[in-house]
């Protein structure tokens, strides 16, 4: 099948039939209708995913649209009749290839004009909304432990840095004969074999495939030779296979918004097609299972290639020529070992070299086990050494795999953790594989369930980390490539989450501490199901399904259950009725997967729920709220993330004092349908934090936003079309951090900003319309400010105010306008 045909309709279609028959026969309009062939080959794509995406779109570009549309159906008519004329009526001809040149230049005009300013409104919008899930980032991570030094300069930070320090030096390590070899044949069999259109590397569990498959995804020549066309996907073990061939598909066509709003254009079935050569891909697949999964995702096209990353060697009619990952050598495995045991590539002249040899021995050239048990044991006395490798030595693996003995053995570093540090390890098997988990959510959970503070929570997020038992990954905000704006989120190799999996699933069902499913399923197992008859202990509750429906679930009870995470990816989802029987529950975080908001049935579960002091909601249509609710009295954080909002707070029916007497914290981002801020909200005396960010629809905010006398912390980052603070600021005496950055349209900050004597820090970064200032005494009253982030344009006059203030930073924030980002 053409490659043509996935793209248009039977207009498109004919139109291009008519237009080659004329660039044959017709001398006349023969290079006319080459122009325009090449020219709607390359545009209708873009128009019908455009107009028949189901995305709405502002009037005036539906309607140029609309009328370039029609202007492709009078350019089939005028090809017919250019068919149709006898050779030798030469005027006519002469007439027809006027009109012919006429559609040529409507054709040129429209993509040198009205597509073009399509385009960037389009990057402008994708700056705002590409999905790297949760914007809340580092300054999200100084408002709420403002009293830590949690941001730049803070553990966290710190730890990034660590961890990016470490595994450039591990990879120094590596880069040695292995993954150099490994990097030179694959490259091979990708840019030296165009016979080859899926190529595999396979191997075990932290054997290292993914660092490979990344570091050929770095290399110069790698990306030269696709000219940067290289995405990379995780598929794992439960893959939402619609959602990545609608990615795969999207990439391939130039459109990649397409990945994640819709699939109605991707083409059915596995794809072949003779189209001609076109520009170079690369899709790497990562962690991929299955070879029914596989060969759903593999396009077959020329000059497209997919790079699949395995623990299994899959046929070779569909993986046409796999490279198998080597462990590494004993030279190489001990450097590595110590330089996570002791910072440096050989063993220290005080260490027992004996004993550094049988522990790395143990760890049979997996470059994984030899980073984490190396770093577990890195400044502990010799006897702790010892034991660890006694320990080594009689571990029983529970069948003979190979990947079974790495988990017995890695076990070793887990075990010798501190109790509350490896508990904490072990909750991080209640989330899904290779997914990142939002730093909120894990820090809330260890607060709720382990009876200790959040600057806790932190230090041992920080040792987990520089054990290498999980990685903190920072990514540019989106649209946003400051260098000192970060994302921070959770991730683990899934075999650390399989270890986590391994240690927690030991013990009768019933007495458990945590009740977990390892992998998404499209119903609950089936020994939770024959052990029903009894209670179930669990601590934390972790489900993972697709659209559950009332009669999916069975009836389970949970006197002891804190925290329930529910993880699905569906457009319905039914609440867990057994949600009744967990009179303890303290957190509850729902996730949607799919690819739009799931609506939530089954509400009155939260009847029961008088202790829950978290909740968090993610892509869901979130039910309207009524006095008749049933209040919520000890919530005391309430975030919704990508949610459908506009209907839940309606002040005519709401009393949200009384649903939600003691909330503290109120988070609502990437809520698109979000116009005004309602007022209800603002009779919340208890709020200290409110966060209103990536809420690209909100132009007002209350009046009376002043009534929350408690406030701390505002945040209204990347509400462009907000134009103005009320007046009523000035009554937030206990603010003290205000973010108002990427507030496009904010032409100017009230004067009565000056009476905010609490005050530290303001960050009002690329406010492009701010453009005045109160005066410079109403400023001289932030007593206590202390940090300003801002533009060029705006600097002097904050600099002015300085001047008076000496203890006054002015930060200029810096510019940059790379797109880089959007590469993915």
């Amino acid at each position: 099948m053409a490659f043509n045909d996935f793209f248009t309709g039977e207009i498109a279609t004919e139109l291009l039939k008519q237009l080659v028959s004329i660039s044959r026969k017709s001398c006349l309009c023969k290079s006319t209708a080459d122009n325009l062939i090449t020219s709607i080959q390359e545009l209708l794509p873009i128009i019908d995913e455009i107009k028949y995406s189901g995305v709405e779109l502002p009037a005036i570009r539906q309607s140029q649209l609309d009328r370039f549309s029609e202007t492709l159906r009078g350019g089939l008519e005028l090809a017919r009749k250019v068919l149709a004329s006898g050779r030798w009526n030469v005027y006519k001809n002469l007439q027809l290839a006027r009109k012919m040149e006429k559609l040529e230049k409507q054709v040129a005009r429209f993509v040198s004009g009205p597509l073009q300013a399509h385009l960037l409104a389009d990057v402008h919008h994708m700056r705002f909304e590409t999905m790297e899930r949760f914007d809340r980032l580092e300054g999200r991570l100084e408002q709420r432990l403002s009293s830590m030094k949690i941001g730049v300069g803070g553990w966290v930070e710190e730890a990034v840095k660590r961890m990016e320090v470490e595994e450039e030096a591990s990879l120094g390590i590596l880069g040695g004969v292995g993954l150099d070899l490994g990097k030179s044949k694959v490259k091979k069999l990708l840019m030296g074999r165009d016979d080859l259109n899926v190529v595999g590397i396979c191997g075990i569990g932290g054997s290292g495939k993914t660092t490979l498959a990344n570091e050929i995804c770095r290399d110069n020549q790698v990306r030269s030779y696709f000219n940067n066309r290289i995405l990379f996907l995780t598929v794992s073990q439960s893959p939402d296979l619609d959602q990545l061939r609608a990615k795969i598909w999207g990439f391939i066509t130039g459109n990649e918004a397409m990945g994640y709003t819709s699939n109605h254009f991707v083409p059915p079935g596995k794809l072949q097609c003779e189209w001609g050569s076109g520009p170079r891909i690369l899709v790497v697949l990562d962690d991929v299972w299955s070879l029914s999964a596989l060969e759903q995702l593999i396009f077959r096209i020329p000059a497209y290639k997919t790079l699949v990353v395995s623990r299994f060697k899959f046929p070779t009619s569909v993986v046409n020529e796999v490279y198998k990952v080597e462990l590494l050598r004993e030279d190489e495995s001990m450097s590595l070992f110590c330089h996570s045991a002791f910072g440096q590539k050989s063993i220290p002249p005080t260490a027992d070299e004996s004993l550094v040899k049988q522990i790395v021995s143990e760890c049979k050239g997996l470059p994984l086990a030899l980073k984490v048990i190396g770093a577990s044991l890195r400044d502990q006395p010799e006897m702790y050494w010892a034991s660890a490798k006694k320990r080594l030595l009689r571990g029983e693996p529970i069948c003979e795999s190979h990947e079974n003995k790495l988990l017995e053995r890695m076990a070793i570093s887990v075990e010798y953790l501190n109790k509350k540090v490896k508990q904490c390890f072990l909750d991080l098997g209640s989330f899904p594989e290779d997914k990142k988990i939002p730093l909120d959510v894990l820090i809330n959970m260890w607060v709720e369930i382990h009876d200790i503070d959040e600057e806790e929570a932190f230090a041992i997020l920080v040792e987990l980390s520089d054990k290498n038992l999980l990685t903190l990954v920072k990514d540019p905000r989106a649209g946003d490539a400051y260098s000192s704006f970060y994302e921070i989120c959770v991730t683990q190799h899934d075999v650390l989450r399989d270890l986590a999996l391994h240690l927690s699933n030991r013990g009768d069902v019933n007495e458990r501490k945590r009740l977990l499913m390892p992998r998404r399923d499209t119903e609950l197992p089936r020994d939770w199901e024959r052990n029903a008859d009894q209670p179930f202990n669990a601590q934390i509750v972790s489900v993972h399904t697709g659209e559950m429906r009332e009669m999916d679930w069975f009836r389970m009870e949970f006197p002891k259950a804190e925290v329930l995470i529910l993880n699905f990816s569906s457009n319905e989802y039914f609440l867990p009725p057994f949600t009744d029987d967990m009179p303890k529950l303290r957190a509850l975080v729902v996730i949607n997967y799919g690819t739009s908001e799931a609506t939530l049935q089954n509400f009155s579960v939260f009847t029961n729920l008088a202790n829950l002091r978290s909740l968090w909601l993610e892509k869901v249509s979130v039910p309207q709220l009524s006095n008749a609710t049933v209040p919520l009295r000890n919530l005391r954080k309430l975030s919704m993330v990508f949610c459908k909002v506009n209907n839940s707070f309606d002040p005519s029916v709401l009393d949200l004092p009384q649903i939600f007497p003691r909330l503290s914290e109120l988070v609502i981002d990437h809520c698109d349908d979000l116009i005004k801020l309602p007022l209800s909200i603002c009779k919340v005396n208890s709020l200290q934090s409110l966060s209103i960010t990536n809420c690209h629809r909100l132009c007002e905010l209350p009046a009376d936003l002043g009534m929350l006398r408690k406030l701390q912390i505002l945040r209204l980052y990347a509400c462009p079309e907000l134009k103005k603070l009320p007046p009523s600021i000035g009554e937030l005496v206990a603010l003290k951090y205000l973010d108002i950055s990427q507030c496009l349209n904010m032409r100017c900050l009230p004067r009565e900003i000056g009476r905010l004597s609490s005050l530290e820090k303001i960050d009002m970064r690329e406010c492009s319309e701010t453009v005045s200032l109160p005066t410079s005494a109403a400023l001289l009253n932030l007593k206590s400010l202390r940090r300003v982030i801002c533009d060029d344009e705006v600097s002097g006059l904050w600099k002015n105010v300085g001047k008076a203030k000496p203890d006054l930073h002015v930060q200029v924030a810096e510019r940059s306008y790379s797109l880089d980002w959007l590469d993915g």
